[in-house]
């Protein structure tokens, strides 16, 4: 196929050290896009990666001209990573997917095919997922809060093989947050969504780049990064407690004219007390999440700083 066309189909790939899957990853691309019968570009982004990863890259872009190849100084985050691939893609419909091979190339007609019936953003939810369970359940439940706080309900919301238009492309190109979450993002842009099902397998080679502590990490990003509602939600409960309070304290006062002084209740004091603190520093720990993230913005850094280029 020429090369010389505009490509209609951009593949983004972010990279963190996974020389191990690389060559299989490509040459898996290369047949099931070649099979569709359109121009088409892969655009990895190498994520600061500390393995064999740049070079395995740099041996795909000789080989494969349609291949372009950015590499980052240091590691700054998968979503900023596939944000560098979208400011350098040029295709009509835009496929991200991850460099594992745990979600399989072979799937990306699935998407396109959907995007053509009219869809702006195809996601896709995972069949038997191959996960472990301490991998499932916390995404299980930032699926369902990110559905309610968004109010688009899809079944996978970790699934990083997905399709985009280019006017959505466009718009999240628009934006300069340091700290997004691009599945979120695109929503904002569109309600034409639709989600397909694809097949997920286990990870043959290589570690995980996402531990427990990360997931978590994310589903607060998630959280913070697109909805007021946790700080407006402990607004709710402190005025809530604040009527409980001042009703206890009614109760103690009462009690006290009728029943006169007593200090065996001082435990529950102390209980009720300790209750109060741990409410307060909660709340104190997610206006500090949100304050932290307009000090990160307002810093103005640069979101990524690239080292190399091959296009």
């Amino acid at each position: 196929m020429s090369q010389d066309k505009k490509p209609y189909i951009s593949v983004v790939i972010p990279v963190l050290n996974e020389e191990e899957n690389l060559l299989e990853l490509q040459e898996r691309l290369v047949f099931t896009l070649s099979k569709m019968g359109k121009p088409y570009e892969i655009i990895y982004v190498n994520d600061g990666s500390t393995d064999g990863t740049q070079k395995i890259l740099e041996k795909i872009h000789h080989t494969w001209p349609n291949v372009k190849v950015i590499e980052f100084t240091y590691n700054c985050g998968q979503h900023l990573a596939i944000l560098k691939g979208f400011e350098k893609s040029s295709g009509e419909i835009v496929v991200t997917i991850d460099a594992d091979l745990q979600n399989p190339p072979e799937e990306i007609p699935k998407l396109i095919q959907k995007i053509e019936e009219g869809y702006h953003v195809v996601g896709t939810f995972r069949k038997n997922r191959k996960d472990s369970i301490f991998r499932r359940i916390p995404s299980y439940l930032a699926n369902i809060i990110t559905s309610y706080l968004t109010g688009v309900k899809l079944k996978d919301y970790g699934c990083m093989l997905r399709a985009y238009r280019r006017e959505i492309v466009d718009y999240i190109n628009m934006c300069s947050d340091t700290s997004t979450f691009i599945p979120v993002l695109a929503n904002i842009f569109t309600k034409r969504i639709a989600e397909v099902e694809v097949e997920h397998e286990e990870r043959k080679r290589g570690k995980t780049k996402y531990s427990l502590f990360k997931l978590l990490r994310l589903n607060f990003d998630i959280v913070t990064n697109f909805s007021i509602f946790p700080i407006q939600f402990i607004g709710f409960i402190g005025v809530i407690i604040a009527v409980l309070g001042l009703m206890f304290a009614i109760f103690l006062f009462i009690r006290r004219l009728v029943v006169g002084p007593e200090v065996e209740g001082i435990f529950t004091l102390f209980a009720i007390l300790f209750f109060f603190i741990g409410v307060q520093i909660l709340a104190l720990g997610i206006i500090g999440e949100y304050i932290g993230r307009i000090y990160m913005e307002v810093k103005k850094r640069p979101r990524y700083v690239v080292k190399k280029e091959l296009l």
